[in-house]
């Protein structure tokens, strides 16, 4: 099941997401995002895991038909007193998903992996209701940032007491593993010491310092694949019809 926020936890969510070093990790994750994603005006994306509506925001003034779910009844309130009706919002699982297949152009888990229990449900399903893109966006494992947050939060009652952290390659094979060898891109940013973001945001917009598997925030995108395999059946209708022609008369 999972972590599901109760007003406690939705209030560490949004003071983190307020911080200095939330705030820094939003402008550079937020570029990662509209690189790798490549998100297109009119197309519909589901954000699973929707938290307070951050990324809906971003996506509805992109010019995308937004849809949030989230398990938590304390983060969709939040979200509907950033959003009002620019998205539509539902109560729910990412396990478990209420839409049909191929119901989105786009959809996305972005800080949502890491408070689940069972992951691979949630990709089966992202992979299901996504037609063409799915992007997902975790704490990464490798970064030496996440890993104090985490001993930090051994000691103090932060949000990273919840999380579960993620490395490129557990990442790629838990896709594998729930939606087959499709395509992939990544990248992470703030690999670089929090203190000196001043000097390093600009140059961490570069994709080629994003190429970095160290970085804070971890995203990849995959490509929606799908394989037909047809049935070989047996021909007899022409062989039938040769049979009962005249002699002589090709049967057509």
């Amino acid at each position: 099941m999972g972590h599901i926020f109760n007003q406690k936890l939705a209030n560490l969510y949004e003071a983190w997401e307020k911080s200095p070093e939330g705030v820094s990790l939003d402008r550079l994750s937020t570029q990662l995002i509209i690189r790798l994603l490549k998100p297109q005006r009119g197309e519909r994306i589901l954000d699973i895991g929707c938290g307070t509506g951050n990324h809906l925001l971003l996506f509805h003034r992109l010019g995308l038909d937004v849809t949030g779910i989230d398990a938590s009844p304390y983060m969709l309130d939040i979200a509907r007193s950033r959003l009002g009706n620019k998205a539509s919002l539902k109560i729910g699982r990412a396990g478990d998903l209420p839409f049909e297949d191929n119901e989105f152009d786009v959809a996305t888990l972005i800080y949502t992996l890491e408070f689940l229990d069972d992951t691979y449900a949630a990709l089966r399903e992202v992979g299901r209701v996504a037609k063409h893109r799915v992007f997902v966006g975790v704490l990464n494992g490798l970064s030496l940032g996440c890993i104090g947050n985490k001993c930090y939060a051994l000691f103090h009652d932060t949000i990273f007491r919840q999380v579960q952290l993620f490395t490129l390659w557990g990442l790629k094979s838990s896709v594998k593993k729930a939606c087959g060898n499709v395509p992939v891109e990544w990248g992470s940013v703030q690999a670089m010491p929090f203190f000196l973001r001043k000097y390093s945001e600009r140059i961490e917009m570069s994709p080629v310092v994003q190429s970095s598997p160290f970085g804070r925030f971890l995203g990849l995108v995959f490509e929606m694949t799908y394989t037909l395999r047809t049935e070989g059946l047996r021909v007899t209708e022409r062989l039938k019809k040769e049979a009962e022609s005249p002699a002589g008369t090709p049967g057509f």
